[in-house]
């Protein structure tokens, strides 16, 4: 349940113009001139790693957006749960304390790593525009800075 709820909202979030149709949808949009495009679809972090299992206790879904200036690196930070992002505006370079880097630029979407001390940079001459949508428990905090 908690994936349908996640997959709604990243739904929601993109222009319908921007969405490719796919026949397996089941619900018959594409009739109505409705397209959706796959944006991400998996089952491990932007890094390989296989995601979790949700945690326990009562769902809680956070969307929220986020702007980053060009040139700010994000401090080293974890989050507890699972996430995925979109990115709006701008290129995002991540990376873990391990040396593993992966960028994203406009339209591309990411599931973020879990558990895993990571940061982030906006790269490029353009500020970073993202949404990001949490998919936790109530009381466990989405992200965590590093020590």
């Amino acid at each position: 349940m908690k994936r349908v709820a996640l997959t709604l909202v990243i739904l929601l979030a993109i222009p319908l113009t921007a969405r490719k149709v796919h026949t397996h949808d089941g619900h018959g949009a594409e009739k109505l001139g409705v397209s959706i495009t796959e944006l991400v679809n998996s089952t491990k972090e932007w890094n390989g790693q296989a995601l979790p299992n949700y945690p326990a206790g009562q769902a809680e879904i956070k969307v929220l957006r986020i702007k980053i200036p060009s040139g700010v690196t994000l401090p080293w930070h974890y989050h507890p749960v699972i996430n995925s992002a979109v990115i709006l505006k701008g290129r995002l370079e991540l990376y873990t304390k391990d040396g593993m880097t992966k960028s994203f630029g406009v339209g591309e979407a990411l599931i973020e790593v879990v558990n895993t001390a990571h940061a982030g940079k906006a790269v490029g001459p353009d500020d970073v525009d993202l949404v990001v949508f949490y998919a936790g428990s109530k009381g466990i905090p989405t992200t965590v800075l590093y020590k």
